[in-house]
Parts: structure tokens; C-alpha cells; sequence
């Protein structure tokens, strides 16, 4: 197949690898290029465009069989992720409506889950974001289900959960650096996907992903914070970190929210299996490169 990544980031690379390594055409598109020469070291073909500027779009192929569009925003403003997701993916629906892929995948955020009660949440759970970023995702992903229903647009959405891996990981990397402050009583839960799985769901839903569905893109277990940071304590031979209040306030500017995430129809439907079922394998494995 012929693939293009939008957006050749932490996740998007790794998704080139894997796919090269399946033996797939893959080019990467990005604002720069590959400056670096990393992409290409890859095994990527690297295009220069912007999508956020659809005039250099015009001179590029546009013939491909399967689209991620996985780009992320560089300033995390509301302006900015309008521009970048919204926008973006209203200009590459008019670049690819010529020539339409087999599959258009989409990678929103599971911030589009408003809850706050502790509850299990699927995709067919209300979608009330607590922030205008959040809010911008859902309306990017509402552009492209309505283009699968009413165009034949072939767009797939996997709703990404809080993406960890080699050199990434807020929670782990506060908690290495002493600053980890747990929350109020702790009982808040995270939820999580390793970067390498990430991928992998990207590819099943290539493979298999129906046009206009929406998929939680999440490991098998939610944890809370207090039972995360002590299994890293007893990991690493180290304290738990100190508690903090719960400031209501902060909480609501940051959109935090409480719930519990299932995976269960993007096993059921797309047959992924994960390579790191729970954070613990994951994080099993970024504790080892650091002895």
C-alpha cells in the first residue's frame, strides 16, 4: 500500500517504521520536510507541505491507498488547534476529494470524555469536553463522521488515550524528578497506551477499521494515580510521592477529568492484540533502559 503520514511526530515515526517493516510505501508530510534526515533513515518518503496552508498541498501526489492524519499542534492554544486540526483536516477532505484512500485515519483524544465521576466510558458515552482544545477535537472529528456519512469519505477516528513511551510519559518523568504530587486522595484515574501500541491500533484500523466509526484507543486497565505511583515506588525502590489538595479551580482550567476507559470494541472489532496490555509492561520496559 501506498500510505501517507501527516504528521511524522513521536507517534507518526514510529508508525512509519512499522509499516515499512510490513513492506508498505510510506511517505511522511510535514511543514519541513525532513531537515534531519531522520524520516528517510527510516525508510519514509519525506513531503514538504503545511496543512494549514492548502496552496502547498497542490503540487504534492495525492494518490494514495490508506491516510493517518496524526499531526499535533506545536503551541496547544484553542486558535492553534483550530487552525491545525479542524482546518487541517478540512483542507486535506478538499486536497484527497479527487482521489479518495481506501482508509483515512484520524487520531483525536479521549480529553473529548467529560466525565468526572469514576465511570466506565465507551464510545457511545456522552462527549461534553471540559476545554475549547478538546472541544475543537470533537467538532474535527464531527467533520470528518459526517463526511463518511454523506460523502463516502472512508474516515476512521480512534479517540488516543495519554501516550507514554521511550522519553515520554508526564506522570513517570514527574515522578523521576521528584515533583510527582499525588492528588487529593488519590482515587483519580489515568489512562493510558504505550506509543508503539498506538501504532499498532492505527494499523489494525487500516486493515479493518469501518469508515465513520470511532474507537478508544486505550490499554486494558485504567489505574489510579495513588496505585501508579506505588507501583513505581516499588519498582524503583523509591518513596511515594507526597500528597497535595485537590484544587477544584486548577483542575477545571486543566481539564481534568475522572473516568474509566474501554478498549473493548477496538479489540473486538479491529482484533488488536496489545504488545503492553497494562502501563505496567510498559513502564517495565522504560525502567529497564534506565539501569
Amino acid at each position: 500500500m501506498r500510505v501517507l503520514i501527516v504528521g511524522p511526530g513521536y507517534v507518526g515515526l514510529a508508525l512509519g517504521k512499522q509499516l515499512v517493516q510490513r513492506g508498505h510505501e510510506v511517505f511522511s508530510l510535514s511543514r519541513s520536510g525532513d531537515p534531519s534526515g531522520e524520516l528517510q533513515s527510516a525508510g519514509l518518503q519525506a513531503l514538504a507541505g503545511d496543512i494549514t496552508r492548502p496552496e502547498t498541498l497542490q503540487s504534492l501526489p495525492v494518490q494514495f491507498d490508506w491516510v493517518v492524519n496524526c499531526v499535533a499542534s506545536s503551541h496547544g492554544g484553542a486558535e492553534d488547534y483550530r487552525r491545525v486540526y479542524l482546518q487541517g483536516a478540512q483542507n486535506l477532505l478538499a486536497w484527497l476529494k479527487p482521489t479518495p484512500p481506501a482508509r483515512f485515519i484520524y487520531t483525536s483524544s479521549t480529553s473529548v470524555y467529560g466525565q468526572n465521576d469514576g465511570s466506565l466510558v465507551d464510545e457511545t458515552s456522552p462527549t461534553e469536553p471540559l476545554n475549547e482544545t478538546s472541544r475543537v477535537l470533537l467538532e474535527t472529528e464531527r467533520l470528518l463522521i459526517e463526511a463518511a456519512r454523506k460523502q463516502n469519505f472512508p474516515a476512521v477516528v480512534l479517540r488516543v488515550a495519554g501516550i507514554y513511551g521511550p522519553g515520554r510519559g508526564w506522570w513517570f518523568k514527574q515522578y523521576l524528578s521528584g515533583e510527582a504530587r499525588i492528588e487529593g486522595d488519590g482515587s483519580r484515574t489515568l489512562n493510558m497506551i504505550h506509543r508503539d501500541d498506538v501504532a499498532g491500533c492505527i494499523i489494525a484500523a487500516l486493515e479493518r477499521g469501518q469508515p465513520g466509526k470511532i474507537y478508544n484507543a486505550v490499554d486494558n486497565e485504567p489505574v489510579t494515580q495513588r496505585d501508579f505511583f506505588a507501583w513505581l515506588a516499588d519498582k524503583l525502590n523509591r518513596p511515594m510521592p507526597p500528597n497535595t489538595p485537590e484544587d477544584a479551580e486548577t483542575s477545571r482550567k486543566r481539564g481534568v477529568t475522572n473516568k474509566r476507559i474501554t478498549n473493548a470494541k477496538l479489540k473486538k472489532e479491529l482484533g488488536y492484540t496489545f504488545r503492553y496490555p497494562t502501563f505496567r509492561e510498559g513502564y517495565a520496559a522504560e525502567i529497564q533502559t534506565l539501569c
